[in-house]
């Protein structure tokens, strides 16, 4: 049997399954995108599988890790949102509103070009481009390890510039 075919047999036996344990495992029921993303990493990294556990055990720890990704990637987004990154309004926003996100724009842009480098590619890798620890690390050469640290840093350093510029802000217009 094919790789696809296999795949789709594994869908078919367990992909409810792995969709109820995404429900428990994430707290929500918006979970299709997560199995969808469960069944190509596993059809990716079919060749890896050595049949040492079962099937279902090698999806549900593929699933695990999934979601873990996925929360990693919300906390990013929730810290540096999308919606100060593109240029596609979805939203029908007042004047005030649009001058407000564009402030927040250019306060964060400004933040990110003011610290030092290693911060602002890890930055951009992860919590721009989204990237996982993994591919940035492979980006950086670094290991997985300094990544997770420097990233966090990283956003420490940018919270304290934008804290910063928002206290010189208050200050100036008093």
């Amino acid at each position: 049997m094919d790789k696809n075919g296999l795949m789709e047999q594994w869908f078919l036996r367990y992909g409810d399954d792995i969709y109820k344990f995404l429900i428990y495992y994430t707290g929500t029921r918006d979970v299709e995108d997560l199995v969808q993303d469960v069944f190509l990493k596993a059809l990716r990294s079919l060749d890896a599988f050595e049949g040492r556990s079962q099937p279902k055990t090698w999806l549900l720890t593929i699933a695990r890790n999934t979601a873990i990704d996925h929360r990693r990637k919300q906390r990013l987004r929730n810290w540096l949102p999308d919606k100060w990154l593109a240029n596609v309004e979805t939203e029908e926003k007042t004047p005030e509103e649009i001058v407000y996100g564009h402030e927040e724009q250019q306060a964060l842009y400004h933040a990110i070009r003011e610290v030092k480098p290693a911060f602002r590619e890890v930055l951009i890798l992860r919590g721009i481009k989204g990237l996982s620890s993994k591919e940035t690390a492979e980006i950086l050469g670094w290991s997985e390890n300094k990544v997770n640290v420097t990233l966090h840093r990283a956003m420490k350093a940018v919270r304290e510039i934008l804290e910063r510029e928002k206290k010189e802000m208050i200050g100036d217009a008093i």
